[in-house]
């Protein structure tokens, strides 16, 4: 039987440890994109402004949501600092 072994005493505790590995690995990575330096966001908009151009002008939806965000991102930090 094919994947028997994970319901298994041994596979259980593996497929427990997988998730654990997984949601980790996911928390890190979301507090690892939250604060961006300089150098991060000067990446970010050249990446932008590529995307521009391929799209004849227009900027994507997908850039538009994503400057959204860096304002909202940048009014929290303003609140934090006073």
């Amino acid at each position: 039987m094919r994947g028997s072994h994970v319901f298994s005493a041994g596979g259980t505790m593996n497929l427990r440890m997988v998730w654990v590995a997984l949601a980790a690995t996911a928390a890190v990575g979301v507090t690892a994109c939250e604060k961006q330096g300089p150098v991060e966001r000067a990446g970010e908009e050249v990446d932008e402004a590529v995307d521009t151009v391929k799209n004849g002008g227009h900027e994507s939806t997908a850039n538009k949501v994503d400057d959204a965000l860096d304002e909202a991102r940048d009014a929290v930090e303003d609140k934090k600092k006073n």
